[in-house]
């Protein structure tokens, strides 16, 4: 029996051996997962968490993924399609690892590398263990801006780096030597060799244990379960079209020329369809993603406003789910656009979708959020041992929004990078002692206020200990984290370096190319906050003392937006009720 032929009679499987199925599923994915973090060599693996594992059925369409970042998920999904289609069912044979990196496959950067390993069982292909990781370094220049792919790195079209088992040797040298970092770039390449062959072993003991139509038709029910459960979701929010709009500071080249991000939403019955045809025409720098990263972008938000807690998250569940996508925007990139930054704009899509939903879905959309990961990129050649080094500073947390119920979380990744983690201060400087973290800090106001706070951003001071170039790719300093429902905006994102003398510099945005550091310099990356949600007089003053009392709000932010005076005797800080009265009164 095919997975179509499955697809098409889930009910061939008793609910009992179905549930232990699905948690079969996850269950693979987490192992899968845990292994790759236990066996990778660069932190922004083990540490950040900067990848994503899942299995995929024949069709290379998603059973599972382990929880990781959400916007790799299409990633994975489009590579292996375009694997089978690159080389038909009976090109692919037990034992190859197919391999790419083409950035226009996958909607991302060079920097993710996709292993692929077909699992058959009694000569039928049956499903696909996949794993998408970032290493470190593939080439390409260090600093400036890029503005074509090509200067971006090693580009990997699609190969068998395993042909029947058999690595392939010339491939691999070939890969190794356009890396500065060859033992942490092989490193990694094994770990992730090793993951997808958790993947399939796995899977594999459940073919033996309950047969090929069996978990075929646990595939099947995974999907029919996240369907039905997407498509009433979508049955209760009210028929309508619905727009929202935010931008961009600029790409880089064009410094101070906003780049405008639009979204329309269209729900219809029992189907939803998120229109990006709006989006700015893709940009000369390097803030350009593929299709298969905007068609991610609209899928996190759908799963968040439908289905967000339902496990696995599968190719069921997005199918209410349409995505108007034209080609040559900045979310569906065409070569040779540059890639780099990929991930930042289509967080602030996920931002706008929520905020175009926010009236008739007050309940389960929030209010925008810093949407950005806080890189910097510090390099060069340590004075003290005469080798090159590079230290990326973050991903870094900053404020997400608030909610209709709840304050907003501080110090949080943005949302499309999910479970990304950002590394201890401890683990960073022992691995990179040409640099100390000075600071890492919740920044007081840069939440939005409202009835419910914003959530705070986050200062990171990193002080360079040798001579060094830098880059900083930061964005959203000029479109605040919105504020719902009468709530404020959230402080925005900003770049200074400090000099060691105390000269400041700041910046017209916040993207730094090859930028001189002497030995003393510091350069400070401030992540806004969340926005609000109600009106900031609605919030009790209990909690606006306490937020005071935390260091969160100020004094006279909580005097100015919230129209509560605190007064101080020594280290008490108590509400003037009788102050608080009159302010709150005048609104």
């Amino acid at each position: 029996m095919s997975t179509t032929d499955a697809a098409s009679d889930a009910s061939a499987i008793d609910p009992i051996t179905a549930e232990i199925i699905r948690a079969g599923f996850v269950a693979i994915t987490e192992e899968m997962k845990t292994n790759l973090m236990r066996t990778a060599y660069n932190l922004i693996i083990y540490e950040a968490q900067d990848f994503t594992v899942g299995l995929f059925d024949a069709n290379g369409d998603t059973i599972s993924v382990g929880l990781g970042l959400p916007m790799f998920v299409g990633g994975l999904s489009d590579a292996i399609k375009a694997k089978l289609a690159f080389y038909g069912r009976d090109g692919i044979r037990p034992g190859d690892i197919l391999l790419t990196n083409d950035a226009y496959i996958m909607g991302s950067h060079l920097n993710h590398m996709i292993f692929t390993l077909p699992i058959f069982h009694e000569g039928e292909l049956i499903a696909f263990a996949s794993s998408m990781a970032h290493w470190i370094d593939v080439g390409g220049v260090l600093g400036g801006t890029t503005t074509d792919i090509y200067s971006e790195g090693l580009q990997v079209p699609i190969v068998k780096i395993f042909k029947e088992g058999v690595q392939d040797d010339e491939l691999t040298r070939l890969i190794a030597l356009n890396v500065r970092f060859q033992d942490l770039a092989m490193g990694d390449f094994r770990a992730q060799v090793a993951a997808v062959r958790t993947g399939e072993t796995r899977l594999r003991a459940m073919l033996e244990r309950y047969g090929a139509d069996v978990v075929k038709a646990g595939i099947a029910d995974v999907f029919r379960r996240g369907e039905e459960l997407s498509r009433q979701a979508v049955l209760r929010i009210p028929d309508g079209e619905y727009r929202a709009e935010a931008h961009m500071d600029d790409d880089a080249v064009k410094v101070g020329e906003r780049i405008p991000i639009r979204v329309r939403v269209v729900v219809e019955h029992d189907t939803m369809t998120i229109d990006l045809s709006e989006m700015s025409p893709q940009v000369a720098g390097y803030f350009n993603s593929g299709a298969t990263a905007g068609r991610s972008a609209a899928q996190v938000a759908f799963k968040c406003l439908t289905s967000p807690q339902e496990y696995p998250i599968n190719h069921g569940s997005l199918r209410p789910l349409k995505v108007v996508l034209p080609p040559g925007t900045v979310v569906s990139a065409v070569r040779p656009a540059a890639m780099r930054l990929w991930m930042t704009y289509p967080m602030t899509v996920v931002d706008c979708v929520f905020r175009a939903m926010a009236e008739v879905m007050p309940d389960v959309t929030i209010a925008g959020h810093h949407a950005d990961l806080g890189m910097s990129h510090t390099y060069g050649v340590d004075e003290a041992t005469g080798r090159f080094f590079q230290f990326f500073g973050g991903p870094q947390g900053g404020g997400w929004g608030a909610t209709s119920q709840a304050d907003g979380q501080s110090a949080t990744m943005c949302i499309n990078d999910g479970d990304t983690h950002n590394a201890p201060v401890e683990v960073v400087e022992a691995k990179s002692p040409m640099v100390t973290i000075e600071e890492y800090a919740l920044v007081q106001d840069s939440g939005g206020a409202g009835r419910h706070r914003g959530g705070l951003g986050t200062r990171l001071r990193i002080r360079v200990h040798t001579a060094a170039k830098l880059d900083t790719w930061i964005e959203r300093t000029s479109c605040a984290p919105w504020g719902l429902e009468g709530g404020h905006a959230a402080a925005g994102n900003h770049v200074k370096v400090e000099r060691a003398d105390g000269e400041v510099v700041t910046f017209p945005n916040g993207k730094v190319a090859a930028l001189d550091l002497a030995a003393g310099d510091a350069h400070v990356i401030e992540l806004g906050g969340g926005g609000g949600h109600g009106d900031p007089k609605d919030r009790p003053v209990d909690q606006v003392l306490a937020d005071v009392r935390a260091g969160y709000v100020s004094q006279e932010q909580a005097r100015a937006a919230y129209g509560v005076v605190i007064s101080q005797t020594g280290d008490d800080l108590a509400v003037d009720e009788a102050a608080t009265a009159v302010l709150r009164a005048e609104r």
